[in-house]
């Protein structure tokens, strides 16, 4: 038998609010809502992929009052406007059911349901399956034995199909009994009014006896419970509209045409599908179109036709004799691994452009695939090493350091698309150069991960033949061209292509000296302190039972919880689901005044401080080298500082003495060096005071004043020197508070005072800072107005949620528009500094190498003989590699290793 074609009626309006409640308030990166529009089309994709519709529209209500408004005015009268965040999707679905050459439906006077029950009946003339999509009950009274309801339950992640015998089943009712059952018992979510006194079991005993409201009406005496039968009597009129009310219309006359809602992907517009959800960032949704949406409807290994393999001598250096023209190239380098100090080349990606791309296969496949890797990096040398050939290379620095571990001295880097796309989206790193071809060029192509499978089924590139392999990355390095294109129009536009060239793109090849370079760390002084704090955690684990009064494992959370709080009866600060809370919070609350609490604390802290920075560093020491190589990455933080891995030199703990000692542990590499760290000194309130022009603020600096006591004499009201050391420490807090944003309550625990005496400090400083309340108030302001904030560089960094309706989510949107341009521009001036020093140092043929950035404070091994001379270059150009309006100061410490350092004055 032939099957019945089905037609799909989606609820636009009922759709679209469950996917805005359901799921977070998502936003592009330029600050477009989107979190309705992508579960509708989510759920738009699932039904086309498991309905297979022949037919399909979506219907929507209209602004304009309808009949049921004029019939009775408190009609949905409740109901709270709907927030701007989900009004201003509407318009997005709309515009991509248009893309999808999908019909949809509006009528002034009439609901949504009321066209989806006259298209429905429609459908039912014509013999059609329809399948009504709605999170809205009112729908069931439209089922039959040709019409069902497929319901959308928590959210729009459950459907609930409901036909005839489900009604029945679940709800006790037929289709013709829904509206009478909302007469009978009300809807407050409609505020249809009912009967009062009537609820869900009165309503359906009552439509079980009489089958209907008109038939209950007629048979009232027959009712057998007394204040029921009044209550009928009483509000008779009543229930009658409020059936009106909940009915569904059925014959509304409209423009509705079957034939227009026949679904054909021929119609589809791919092209502006791609460019829409390539507005709206939705690069996971792309996946899930039609195979007709690929590009020329070719799969993703054919967009591009001229990749080549190179296996042989001769044609290698034909490859080489057009290089020698070219006056871009494209590189990609397959690898075994993510970290170039550990990791070996299998194969080489060159593309002239567009139209031309190369794949030099080195050790996968069988020998008689390849070419030998001394000799094709050999041929490649000059190239990649002409300075006047531009590069474009995805992940530069890590291409850069595998070629220079062969020899390899990549000059003429021009372009980073990773970096690029940081700059353009600071709060979303992409690490693959396929995610960024579909972002910014709408084409989706198929990555090494699909291509390679994840996990231990995962296939390795060296087991592939390179013909199967040609096409993943040809065609990623032939598009690079095109990328590096969009990117750089897109820099320009935004008015980042300055910072992009003069700062990030040359930062990289001071990155990788450093990384290369690395610092010298004594793996007998970790071994000997990974010893002393084993003996350490012995002992306060004794000591921890003795105040417990019994053994336990400290390690297991919910031990511990019953200890603190079961046996020993400590008060219990905060619960969650699986019992007492034994965080570190709770801990800290409780550790001012039980030992227990704080001997916790301290353990805790010992075991991660070994578990991290003692037995995790020594595994990273390079048994060549001697040195921890640790990896810096540009396009991780949001604010543009640096960040660092493998392992993070940034993150050392400093407020322990244990921890503080690990600093012991690197050292200068020879007798003959020096560390040397320069730091800027409180920078970030330099900039504060720049920035906010506060007169106060840039007086202090000006006249070379302690800030912080400086702050504490303006806020305690007191004389500079009558102000004590408690007293500076909390204007320290207060100072460093304001820039991060910190609330009343924030500084209240920060400082261990009263909310309210918290509150009076913030007032008192900003009514002796008034320039930094006007800063914050101002710049909160433009946030609103443009989306984003910038640092002077013009560094941007969006901020979706400052208008959001959670006052907890917008507040720390406004505490981000305060900070960002402050540490940002921090992050941008450390920068400018590292790259000046680094050509300076090499201008001078100095043997000074810079090894580390920690935050705002650069690290050197200086030559005994160098180090007068570097010390004062270095601190000559930090202080004036931008003019503020108040003076940047630098401190100098010097030392043969990080923790026994000594100021040097100059």
């Amino acid at each position: 038998m032939k099957r019945k074609e089905k037609f799909i009626i989606i609820d636009g309006n009922s759709l679209a609010s469950r996917a805005f409640y359901a799921l977070p308030l998502l936003t592009t990166s330029r600050g477009q809502y989107t979190n309705a529009v992508y579960g509708f089309i989510s759920m738009f994709l699932r039904l086309l992929q498991e309905e297979k519709p022949d037919y399909i529209t979506a219907a929507f209500d209209m602004s304009a009052p309808t009949f049921r408004h004029k019939a009775y005015k408190e009609y949905k009268a409740q109901r709270a406007e709907s927030p701007a965040e989900y009004r201003e999707q509407i318009p997005l679905i709309k515009e991509f059911l248009n893309t999808m050459s999908i019909p949809y439906y509006q009528l002034e006077g009439f609901e949504a349901d009321d066209l989806i029950g006259t298209y429905s009946q429609k459908a039912e003339e014509s013999l059609l399956e329809t399948l009504i999509v709605t999170g809205d009950a009112d729908a069931f009274q439209l089922i039959s034995p040709n019409i069902k309801v497929l319901m959308t339950r928590k959210g729009i992640t459950h459907v609930e199909l409901v036909d005839l015998d489900r009604l029945k089943d679940n709800f006790g009712l037929t289709p013709g009994q829904v509206a009478d059952f909302k007469a009978l018992k009300g809807d407050p979510s409609d505020n249809i009014p009912g009967i009062p006194g009537i609820g869900e079991k009165t309503a359906l005993k009552l439509l079980h006896e009489f089958g209907s409201l008109e038939n209950l009406l007629e048979n009232i005496q027959q009712i057998k419970q007394k204040k029921v039968r009044e209550k009928v009597e009483e509000y008779r009129e009543q229930s009658i509209l409020s059936k009106k009310l909940a009915a569904i219309k059925t014959d509304v006359e409209d423009s509705f045409d079957l034939k227009q809602c026949r679904f054909e992907t021929e119609s589809i517009d791919y092209s502006r599908v791609r460019e829409l959800f390539k507005t709206l960032e939705f690069n996971t949704l792309l996946e899930r179109l039609p195979e007709a949406s690929k590009p020329d409807g070719e799969d993703s290994q054919k967009v591009f036709k001229n990749a080549a393999v190179i296996k042989d001598t001769a044609q290698l250096i034909q490859l080489t004799e057009k290089i020698v023209n070219a006056k871009e190239l494209a590189v990609l380098l397959e690898t075994t691994g993510p970290n170039p100090f550990r990791t070996d080349i299998v194969g080489v990606t060159l593309s002239l452009g567009p139209e031309s791309s190369y794949y030099l296969p080195l050790s996968h496949g069988t020998k008689i695939d390849c070419l030998g890797k001394e000799e094709v990096l050999e041929k490649l040398k000059p190239y990649l090493e002409n300075q006047e050939i531009k590069k474009i290379c995805p992940d530069a620095k890590f291409i850069i350091n595998c070629l220079k571990k062969e020899g390899i001295f990549l000059q003429g880097l021009y372009f980073d698309p990773f970096i690029a796309a940081y700059l353009l989206s600071p709060g979303k790193p992409s690490q693959k150069v396929s995610e960024l071809i579909k972002e910014f060029l709408g084409l989706e192509l198929t990555d090494r991960e699909q291509f390679l499978g994840k996990g231990a089924k995962a296939r390795k590139i060296k087991d592939i033949k390179p013909e199967e392999f040609k096409n993943i990355c040809c065609s990623e390095a032939a598009l690079l061209f095109d990328l590096c294109r969009v990117l750089s129009g897109q820099l320009k536009m935004r008015e980042l292509d300055n910072l992009f060239f003069t700062l990030e793109m040359p930062l990289i090849e001071i990155l990788s000296a450093m990384e290369t370079e690395g610092i010298t760390v004594q793996k007998d002084i970790l071994e000997h302190m990974s010893v002393e704090i084993k003996d350490k955690l012995e002992k306060i684990r004794s000591h921890i039972y003795e105040l417990a009064g019994q053994e336990f494992n400290l390690n297991s959370p919910k031990q511990l919880a019953f200890v603190l709080f079961e046996t020993l009866k400590l008060p219990a600060f905060k619960k969650t689901k699986t019992g007492y809370s034994t965080s570190a919070e709770v801990l800290e609350e409780l550790a001012s005044k039980y030992e227990i609490a704080e001997k916790i604390l301290h353990y805790r802290q010992l075991v991660k401080l070994q578990g991290t920075y003692v037995d995790g560093l020594i595994p990273l020491i390079n048994s060549k080298t001697g040195k921890i190589h640790s990896t810096f990455k540009q396009n991780v933080t949001a604010t543009g500082r640096l960040s660092s891995t493998e392992p993070n030199l940034q993150n050392i703990p400093i407020r322990m003495e244990e921890a503080r000692k690990i600093r012991k542990a690197f050292v200068s590499q020879s007798p003959e060096s020096f560390l040397l760290a320069s730091d800027y000194s409180q920078i970030e309130l330099r900039i504060l005071a720049h920035i906010s022009e506060d007169q106060q603020l840039v007086d202090s600096f000006l006249n070379d004043e302690d800030i912080h006591r400086r702050t504490a004499a303006e806020v305690f009201e007191i004389p500079l020197e009558a102000v004590t050391s408690q007293m500076r420490n909390s204007a320290k807090v207060v100072n460093f508070g304001i820039i991060y944003g910190m609330s009343d309550y924030g500084l209240s625990q920060n400082l261990g005072i009263e909310r309210k005496e918290a509150k009076k400090y913030i007032q008192s400083y900003f009514e002796k800072y008034p320039g930094v309340r006007k800063y914050s108030e101002e710049i909160i302001q433009k946030a609103r107005d443009d989306g984003y904030v910038t640092t002077i560089f013009n560094r941007r960094r969006y901020l979706p949620d400052i208008k959001h309706r959670n006052n907890n989510i917008r507040s720390f949107a406004e505490r981000t528009a305060v900070n960002t341009p402050i540490q940002g521009s921090a992050a941008d001036l450390i920068k400018k500094s590292m790259l000046d020093i680094f050509n300076e140092l090499n201008h001078h043929n100095f043997k000074t190498k810079m090894l580390l950035q920690v935050h705002d404070e650069l690290i050197f091994e200086v030559p005994v003989l160098e180090l007068s001379e570097s010390s004062k270059l270095i601190k000559d150009m930090m202080e004036s590699i931008f003019q503020l309006k108040v003076p940047l100061r630098v401190d100098l410490k010097v030392g043969k290793n990080l923790y026994d350092m000594d100021k040097l004055v100059l």
